[in-house]
């Protein structure tokens, strides 16, 4: 599971909120226009609809109007939208330098225009009649924003002027992050980390990807024009599609980042041993364990992520038992060997790669979600084997999700028939780093780790995992 927050089955209530159609026009569009239409639709989608990423963008490149995009336009339009989501503040700012008064407070589609426009003219080196031209016909297509077209002509022809200047001028990276999230890291981490953590999270990840046979590591890399990481993950630049990669089709890798693949490690599986794992999609740890030889049970909440879990252990040639059941309660009749817990949290460690959290994370959220991760975790306790161990971990940054999370449970794991004591994790199952284990004995990732000479290789999520050995 990638760690983003999901209700359990039967608790509350869910819509099916979807992100808008694009609107109609008389003729087609240029690839060029309709890939910047759909960069809009995105940001749209997560400003004004909320709607995760993961939602809204396998419903909007499905849509027919951009199924007609290639692969190229398509990496535009996503990298345009990610670079509005994480720098809209930075943005927002530079373009209120050159108006005459405020936007509507309604006017949000008008307001999106315009900072795409100025992200592709100071932050992605777009040619300025090409963004200037795009961004006035996109005012055009919609009654609502075309008495913008020349605001719009006006503005971002002043921002290609002088706004690479006013852009370094005025940035401010942590104003891009609510300020709940940026108050508790330096309560937590100290402000000069806490400028770290923002610097590194709104740049581009790199793509991680995990091996299913360690032996074919070395080759794959060559033949990917990847690097080999000291976790033992490969990685290359962001870009193009995955599925043209050598490999994919064979099944020798799954696209995982290198903090996301520790856990399963840290759970020491062998070939036989009964192994649980809980809010298991979309599955690249399932995937880890099964390709250790346990026998995995993946339970999830979701039926829609489990059928992409089964659709990646097919593609892997890869065998698990998933069960869609809510993991708070579900009881599977047997004592476990081992247990791993990807509860679901924030996802604060995550922003690299999914920005809408910067837009839908609420400080109130994390209270709602520490009260599920204590229910998993008492449940998940209840089902190991005496002397078996369990691996919970988040891809949060708060310590509410982590070592708050795992001091509570250890002071009561939910019944005095059990009791826990921690297993610490060390450098050397973490590639040496030493710097990623705390002084509890967890592991604690953050998203500037990993530097290096390309900053297109740079960086890992931000992750934490304890390691638990059940005594009685």
């Amino acid at each position: 599971m990638s760690g983003r927050s999901q209700r359990p089955v039967g608790r509350g209530r869910t819509t099916d909120r979807r992100p808008g159609r694009p609107a109609d026009t008389s003729r087609a569009e240029p690839a060029g226009r309709l890939a910047r239409h759909l960069a809009l639709m995105i940001t749209e989608a997560v400003v004004r609809d909320r709607l995760s990423l993961d939602r809204a963008l396998p419903h909007l490149l499905s849509n027919e109007r951009f199924a007609r995009l290639d692969p190229r336009d398509k990496a535009f339009a996503r990298l345009l939208a990610m670079t509005v989501l994480r720098r809209h503040a930075d943005l927002d700012r530079l373009v209120g330098q050159f108006l005459e008064k405020p936007l509507p407070e309604d006017a949000t589609r008008i307001r999106l225009i315009l900072l795409a426009g100025a992200a592709e003219l100071t932050l992605l080196a777009v040619a300025p009649h090409a963004a200037l031209s795009n961004a006035v016909e996109l005012t055009r297509l919609s009654p609502k924003t075309s008495h913008f077209d020349r605001l719009a002509n006006a503005i971002l022809r002043r921002i290609s002027e002088k706004g690479d200047e006013r852009l370094a001028e005025t940035a401010d990276i942590t104003s891009n992050f609510p300020s709940w999230m940026i108050e508790g890291w330096r309560e937590a981490y100290g402000p000069e980390m806490t400028g770290r953590i923002a610097t590194a999270s709104i740049a581009e990840a790199a793509l991680d990807l995990a091996v299913k046979v360690p032996a074919r590591t070395e080759a794959l890399a060559e033949q990917l024009g990847a690097v080999v990481l000291d976790t033992g993950t490969l990685r290359r630049p962001a870009g193009g599609r995955i599925e043209d990669l050598p490999g994919y089709s064979e099944g020798e890798w799954w696209v995982q980042d290198a903090a996301a693949s520790l856990p399963a490690r840290l759970l020491g599986t062998a070939p036989g041993e009964t192994v649980l794992d809980l809010c298991a999609a979309p599955g690249g740890k399932t995937a880890q364990l099964a390709a250790s030889g346990a026998e995995v049970t993946a339970v999830d909440v979701s039926f829609d992520r489990l059928a992409r879990l089964a659709q990646n252990l097919t593609r892997l040639g890869l065998e698990a038992h998933a069960i869609p059941a809510d993991a708070t309660t579900w009881r599977g009749g047997t004592a476990f060997d081992r247990i791993l817990l990807d509860a679901p949290c924030s996802s604060t460690g995550t922003i690299r790669r999914h920005p809408d959290i910067l837009h839908l994370k609420r400080a109130e959220d994390i209270h709602a979600l520490t009260d599920i991760q204590e229910r998993l975790l008492r449940n998940a306790a209840s089902q190991l084997r005496v002397g078996g161990t369990l691996v919970y971990c988040t891809c949060s940054l708060e310590p509410a999700e982590g070592e708050a999370r795992i001091a509570a449970f250890l002071a009561n794991p939910g019944s005095a028939r059990l009791t826990f004591r921690r297993q610490p994790i060390t450098p050397e199952e973490v590639g040496g780093h030493s710097d990623w284990i705390t002084p509890a004995g967890d592991l604690r990732t953050f998203p500037f780790h990993l530097p290096a000479e390309d900053p297109r290789l740079a960086g890992i999520d931000g992750f934490f995992a304890a390691r638990l050995v059940r005594t009685t």
